[in-house]
């Protein structure tokens, strides 16, 4: 291999390394702020609770659904709504959501798919007699107690989209699989929007537990039929003015699916649409960001280009790898440098955040079979170039809670 050529690999590589190193560093800062932040004292649900109404966008699922709006009716106020959007459904949805308690919209258009569409019909529903507040909750979450009027009143204070913590728990006897995409879903959505919190930070969009002033979610753009809706309105938001705003306080509880096929599914869609988002939006919004000097929509792009973290761990190692046969090949040694220190930078920032967050979902043994679980997911990254899931997929879930 000719002077040049390595010379010409070494520079492609250091620049390949150091953009690696931008995600890393933005995860590991945001897991040493939650950290620092993780016993603060929790400040009293404050501001005026603002008449709301909690919109379920739902399809097919009637085998779940009168559990979930118990744990949201058990929380409402008089005056407040419960509406149920019954989306393309086929099975008894709209009617056990009614002998539930909840007000029932019937959504039929086929040609219209998706979370985002169901919701936009919801929003139109509600508008003659609108409420101040908007909460989103998915057909299949329990409720945590007190969070719908965490959410009502931070809304109406801060007068912004505001994040309740959603959290996704394994089902009984799950393998280590799940438990580790179970920290791994941990570390996303509770360790990193924790640390921007502290900073003062915004947060993306989680897909439910999502409060909205009326005057922003009836306005927002919500029909659509992205496989990440959430993440897609969080930065349509953001890039006018209104980025969310994380509340730990409120918390919201789903399940993964027990079913392997329904997981790989689930992992799928929220993988491609992370990634898709990611290759589409962040280098407009970054020019964004620095051309205006926005610091909330600049911290919400270094947010979105933090990667999954089994892809994360993926191209690290990869670097390292490459990194070291150009240093055998006679080449640059500085590739491999900034490889390797963004591998360590990243295994330390996991064990942190394990050691404060994931210590009751997997052992620090089953913890270091981690890389295994990430190599199982190539095939997940592959399908963007063979089959890259473009259209939202409902996830099949189980026939009971656990």
């Amino acid at each position: 291999m000719t002077a040049w050529v390595l010379s010409t690999l070494s520079a492609v590589l250091v620049v390949a390394a150091l953009l690696l190193l931008v995600p890393v560093l933005v995860l590991a800062l945001q897991v040493v702020c939650a950290v620092a932040g993780h016993r603060r004292a929790e400040a009293p649900a404050s501001g005026v609770r603002p008449r709301l109404a909690v919109l379920v966008p739902a399809h097919n699922e009637a085998a779940g659904i009168a559990a979930a709006l118990a744990t949201m009716t058990a929380q409402l106020q008089p005056g407040d709504r419960l509406l149920v959007v019954a989306d393309n459904c086929s099975d008894d949805t709209a009617r056990v959501a009614a002998v539930a308690g909840a007000e029932v919209a019937e959504r039929h258009d086929l040609q219209r798919r998706g979370k985002g569409y169901a919701l936009d019909h919801g929003v139109r529903c509600l508008e003659a007699d609108a409420p101040e507040v908007v909460i989103v909750i998915d057909a299949d979450c329990d409720v945590g107690s007190g969070a719908l009027d965490r959410l009502a009143r931070e809304c109406a204070l801060h007068a912004r989209p505001i994040q309740a913590l959603y959290l996704m728990r394994s089902p009984a006897g799950a393998g280590l699989k799940t438990r580790i995409a179970e920290l791994a879903w941990t570390v996303k959505n509770h360790v990193r929007p924790l640390g921007f919190a502290w900073l003062g930070l915004p947060c993306q969009l989680m897909g439910t537990g999502m409060a909205f002033p009326w005057r922003l979610v009836r306005e927002a753009p919500l029909a659509s039929g992205h496989i990440v809706e959430d993440m897609q309105l969080g930065i349509d938001l953001a890039a006018a003015g209104a980025s969310p705003r994380f509340c730990p306080e409120a918390q919201v509880f789903s399940r993964f699916p027990s079913d392997h096929g329904a997981l790989a599914t689930q992992r799928t869609r929220w993988e491609h649409g992370h990634l898709s988002v990611i290759a589409s939006h962040a280098p407009r919004l970054l020019w964004r960001a620095l051309a205006q000097w926005r610091p909330a929509l600049l911290a919400m792009v270094m947010d979105l280009c933090v990667p999954p973290l089994a892809a994360l761990v993926l191209l690290i190692v990869a670097a390292c790898l490459v990194g070291a046969a150009l240093a055998l090949a006679g080449g640059s040694t500085q590739p491999l440098v900034l490889a390797g220190l963004g591998l360590a930078l990243l295994t330390a920032s996991v064990l942190l955040a394990w050691g404060r967050f994931g210590r009751h979902i997997v052992s620090l043994g089953e913890l270091l079979g981690a890389p295994l679980y990430a190599l199982g997911k190539i095939a997940i990254y592959a399908k963007l170039l063979t089959g890259k899931q473009i259209e939202w997929v409902r996830t099949k879930r189980d026939d009971k809670r656990k």
